[in-house]
Parts: structure tokens; sequence; C-alpha cells
């Protein structure tokens, strides 16, 4: 897979080429390319923002810039496709204005073009197994008050652009949620986690928060490990650590089971629910109605 991400910030994606993200860039696994919003400028100042039509607070990226930048991602791309195995450079050079043109509609299967935002939809782990698929993505890290609108009209016919949140809250800018998208979506990669397994258990891979874990010593500070998991029965850790997710998910995030496909649940678990305040109706989990 290749990543391109543009930003004004360029260093703030540096930890991206740490960890096991870093070792898959190292193996060919991931190719990632950072590039600096600025290169795509023409001014001695480097602008890339401007006041807002209509008045209000703060600063609005310009569209220009964003143009070249993305225009740039699809052509090294584009390159990158022709040239199985190769590596691209994070910082090739910036296209002169004379050169720069544009790249035209895209073909019928577009390139992914993330843009961080609080009015897009929420990122989960079903999206980072959907995009760990694409073989290319492209991130737009906005600042201030946001990138010109025109920009995603514009890239609309070029990508398959897709506004995305983290959550219900207001970041400086892009960066912070790339970083995390990115090694969400990374990690998927087949290769880039030593036991794939590990993927399978975790939290959300199957709508549920993942069952507590625990290691050496079984007591420690006066605080014991669950029996079963000290009795070698296999089956009777895997039903106790279902059950866990099932009371963990009512907890913590009870709105993940509202709604969920009873199937996967036998009697045991269905038992749970109930306990729980659940019931299952066609097919699906349903908060109980409240007694009379």
């Amino acid at each position: 897979m290749r990543i391109d991400v543009v930003s004004i910030f360029p260093e703030y994606l540096a930890p991206l080429r740490l960890s096991l993200l870093g070792r898959a860039q190292e193996d060919g696994l991931l190719e990632l390319a950072v590039h600096d919003l600025r290169d795509f400028t023409f001014d001695r100042h480097r602008t890339v923002d401007d006041t807002p039509y209509g008045g209000g607070a703060g600063m609005v990226m310009k569209a220009e810039p964003w143009a070249l930048a993305l225009e740039h991602v699809l052509a090294s791309q584009a390159a990158t496709a022709e040239q199985p195995g190769s590596m691209g450079e994070a910082g090739q050079a910036a296209p002169t204005e004379e050169a720069a043109h544009d790249a035209g509609p895209a073909s019928a299967r577009r390139p992914v073009l993330i843009v961080p935002s609080p009015a897009g939809a929420v990122f989960t782990q079903a999206m980072a197994y959907e995009l760990s698929e694409e073989p290319t993505l492209a991130f737009a890290c906005g600042r201030y008050e946001g990138i010109d609108e025109r920009v995603l009209d514009w890239a609309a016919q070029r990508f398959d652009v897709r506004p995305v949140s983290l959550g219900d809250y207001v970041l400086n800018g892009g960066e912070v949620a790339v970083m995390a998208m990115v090694e969400a979506v990374g990690r998927l990669l087949p290769g880039v986690v030593g036991n794939p397994e590990s993927l399978v258990e975790e939290s959300h891979a199957d709508g549920l928060l993942e069952y507590p874990v625990y290691t050496k010593p079984s007591l420690w500070r006066g605080h014991g490990v669950p029996e079963v998991l000290l009795s070698g029965n296999h089956g009777k850790v895997a039903s106790w650590r279902l059950e866990q997710q099932l009371r963990r998910t009512a907890a913590r995030r009870p709105e993940l089971l509202d709604g969920a496909d009873a199937a996967p649940y036998g009697k045991a678990e269905r038992a749970v629910l109930r306990e729980l305040g659940y019931e299952v109706a066609d097919g699906r989990i349903r908060r109980a109605a409240p007694r009379a």
C-alpha cells in the first residue's frame, strides 16, 4: 500500500516512521510519502490561507495550493503503480507554476482521499478494514477554519473523497487524526503485525470490546487472576472471555449491542444478555423495555 499525506507540518508525521509501521516501510509492505503544502505556493511568504468570504473569525486554507498538492499526489501514486515494488521518495520536488496542470478525471477506481473533519463520518474498525484493502490512500490535513470547500468539490472528480472524524470533538488540525487512522489501517496490512490472530481477538473486531487480559505472576499485590484462566480448559476460557466481552461492552459502550446480530450467541450468552437488560427479537439484540 502507498499512503500520501499533505500537511503544513510534515514533521508532525515523523512518529509514523517508528515501531511496526516503520518496520513495515523498511520491509516494503507500506510506502509513506509526506508532502509539505507550502511547497505548492509561489509567493515569498509561502501563503496557504486567507480570510473567509462572508466574514467571521479565523482563516481558511486556499484552494490552489491544495489542488497543486493533490495533483502531485495523483501523479506520484500513478508513477508508483507503474513501477511495482519501487519505493517513492517522501520529499519529491513540487511542480513549478508553469508545469502544474489538471490531472484530469480519474479512472473507474478512484484513489481514496481522506479529509479529517469533525463534520465527517466517524472512523471505525470496520472502516479501517475497508481502507486497508485499497492500494493507495491520500490524507489532507486541514488547519485553521478548514479547507476551501471548492477543493473537495474539485477533488471529488479525481478521488473518492471521504470526510472522516475521530469523534465528537475538535482538534487544531488533521495531523493527529491522520496518525491515528494510518496506524489503524497500516497494522491491518498482511505481514505488519507478527501474529495475525491478535487482530481477530481485539476490541471492535467482532463488534464487541475486548475481554480483560492478565499475565504472570498469578497473584500480584493481593490481586489474583480469574481461576478459569488457570484451568487449562480452553472451552471454558473461550466462554468466559466472550461473557466478559458482553459485560464490558454493555457497561462501557451499550450502543454497540443495541441492534446487533444475535446469531453468534448461544443459550449461555443470551442468558448473560438478559441479565444485562437485553432481549433477542427478530434475530437482533435490543434493550429490554422497562417493566411497568
